[in-house]
């Protein structure tokens, strides 16, 4: 057996192998110099704004991220804040032994991230502080997802408008058509939807021309349907029978979340929530409204009357001044994405308009999707209970009759 020899190191090598330790070394020292500076002149303002305000003591440390920084972030942003806090006599500690409570929430817009932190004392005494540093270009991460492709699914046509409809899943599979003046059932069968029920929609006043309508179905009964000034409740056992009644009820946004009143006279949302999103009760007067789940919030979007973009999120309110969509926004979480997705529609060249995808990685939308051309104008759009897709409703140009389509989203085509 021969003994095992080894070389003897080579001086060039060993002093490039230094230099890269070096600079690895040197690079993540950099990064956390830099890191540091990002967030040391918002949180020592911060902190001394806090200090200021309750003087040295005990508080209880409530930090939400309303932000699109990551964990990591806000963690450091707690150490330092502690770190300035205990310098200048405040500990941070449990709150049943906190004489205040200190609830940080971190938000953003734009052009700034913007922090309130809400100073409890007893009862009565309240305060809130503010404090904002300007965002940097470098923060914008591109998404790794798959695009996607809108596929849609032709479900029903008919003369009379169509407000919304609502796939039963029953076999045969039955549809609940809401239009004008009846709310229809419908069943596929030979490769075609047949009406098998009319309910026809009783109201005490003529409803607006450009009339809207939502329907939800139910566990108790079949569905309820909403239009201006009315609610429909349906009953459960067949053959269906419907009451309708004047009503100020607000609107569901979508299965699960807030309800917004509708205009009984127009086709908008004059803006109230209820309940509101986070500490926000209303927002701009608006046709239509998407939710995009966050970690620990929900970024709504609502297409504004006044054509402009405007979101929310329980705190803030912004405005997206460079986006230009119609007046139609619904979210869809398809199963290939990790996030929901919106879809918004556009006027393209009249008579037609299209749809597209958006994601809202950095609450600034980024197509993507190719548009979808739609073949006239598009009246309603609304996201499936399950939000997995979305319902179409638009004039076709050609055959001017009211079509119905489900859009769902595919990855990677």
């Amino acid at each position: 057996m021969q003994t095992a020899v080894y070389n003897s190191p080579i001086l060039q090598m060993t002093r490039r192998s230094s230099r890269l330790r070096w600079a690895l070394c040197l690079c993540v020292l950099v990064s956390q110099l830099c890191f540091a500076s990002d967030w040391r002149d918002p949180v020592s303002q911060l902190a001394a704004k806090i200090s200021a305000a309750t003087g040295p003591g005990v508080v209880a440390l409530e930090i939400n991220n309303h932000s699109s920084m990551g964990s990591a972030d806000t963690e450091e942003i707690r150490r330092e804040l502690v770190a300035l806090l205990a310098a200048s006599g405040v500990r941070v500690w449990q709150p049943d032994q906190a004489a205040a409570t200190i609830k940080l929430t971190l938000s953003e817009n734009l052009q700034e991230y913007v922090w309130v932190a809400e100073i409890q004392a007893g009862v009565t005494d309240s305060k809130v502080l503010l404090v904002s540093s300007p965002r940097t270009t470098f923060e914008a991460v591109a998404s790794n997802a798959p695009p996607v492709t809108i596929r849609a699914t032709a479900l029903v046509s008919q003369v009379d408008p169509i407000l919304d409809t609502a796939l039963v899943q029953n076999n045969p599979p039955r549809i609940v058509v809401l239009g004008r003046s009846a709310v229809t059932i419908q069943e596929f069968s030979n490769q075609r939807w047949s009406i098998i029920q009319s309910l026809p929609i009783t109201s005490p006043t003529p409803l607006p021309r450009d009339a809207r309508g939502r329907i939800f179905l139910r566990k108790d009964r079949l569905f309820d349907a909403y239009l201006p000034g009315l609610i429909c409740h349906s009953t459960n056992s067949s053959p269906l029978a419907m009451r309708c009644a004047p009503s100020e009820d607000p609107w569901p946004l979508q299965e699960q979340g807030p309800s917004a009143f509708f205009s009984p006279a127009r086709n908008f949302f004059p803006g109230a929530l209820i309940p509101g999103i986070g500490k926000q009760n209303s927002a701009p007067p608006f046709y239509s409204a998407a939710a995009i789940p966050r970690a620990n919030y929900s970024l709504w979007i609502f297409a504004g009357l006044d054509g402009q973009v405007h979101l929310l999120d329980g705190i803030n309110q912004q405005v997206l001044g460079k986006v230009h969509w119609g007046s139609n926004v619904a979210a869809v979480h398809p199963a290939c994405r990790p996030d929901s997705l919106v879809l918004a529609d556009a006027a393209d060249s009249e008579p037609s308009e299209s749809i597209q995808a958006f994601e809202f990685a950095d609450r600034e939308p980024a197509a993507v999707s190719p548009r979808m051309a739609i073949n006239g104008s598009i009246t309603a759009l609304w996201s499936t209970p399950t939000a997995d897709g979305a319902i179409a409703v638009y004039k076709n140009s050609s055959t001017g009759n009211y079509e119905a389509l489900q859009l769902n989203l595919d990855c990677g085509r």
